[in-house]
């Protein structure tokens, strides 16, 4: 064993990973519309996020719509994974404030899915972010 390894549990798995802090929260806490934030920030999982928790409580705006948006945060939420650290599983704590956008999309994709009839992948998207934070899944499912 090299000594890069001494000291470090190589059974325990990744260790959490800790996104920066999202620059749209301020604007979103703040009371701002969520379209106008993401018009502003639209590298922004949170934003994309809460569009799409809007979205699926508008009876109003269709279920594909919501999708979209959650997707949308999804993937914004995946480059800014790796960006980080992320090497594709691993814990993503709710904890971690900045985590939220992520793990918000995430919940949302699972639902937007399964009101599509994409059952596939609402149940992978459920299973993701139990694996990701179990105390999301406790939040958001």
């Amino acid at each position: 064993m090299s000594d890069s390894h001494l000291g470090r549990d190589l059974i325990a798995g990744p260790p959490p990973t800790l996104l920066p802090l999202d620059a749209a929260a301020a604007e979103l806490e703040s009371g701002e519309q969520a379209t106008d934030v993401v018009r502003r920030h639209p590298e922004s999982p949170l934003a994309w996020a809460t569009l799409a928790e809007e979205a699926l409580a508008d009876a109003d705006v269709d279920d594909v719509t919501a999708y979209a948006y959650a997707r949308v945060g999804y993937h914004r939420s995946l480059d800014a994974l790796r960006r980080n650290g992320w090497k594709g599983h691993g814990p993503v704590p709710w904890e971690h404030e900045p985590n939220r956008g992520f793990l918000r999309s995430l919940a949302a994709l699972a639902v937007a899915a399964g009101r599509i009839g994409e059952h596939h992948e609402s149940a992978r998207c459920d299973q993701f972010l139990q694996d990701s934070s179990p105390e999301a899944h406790a939040e958001l499912a």
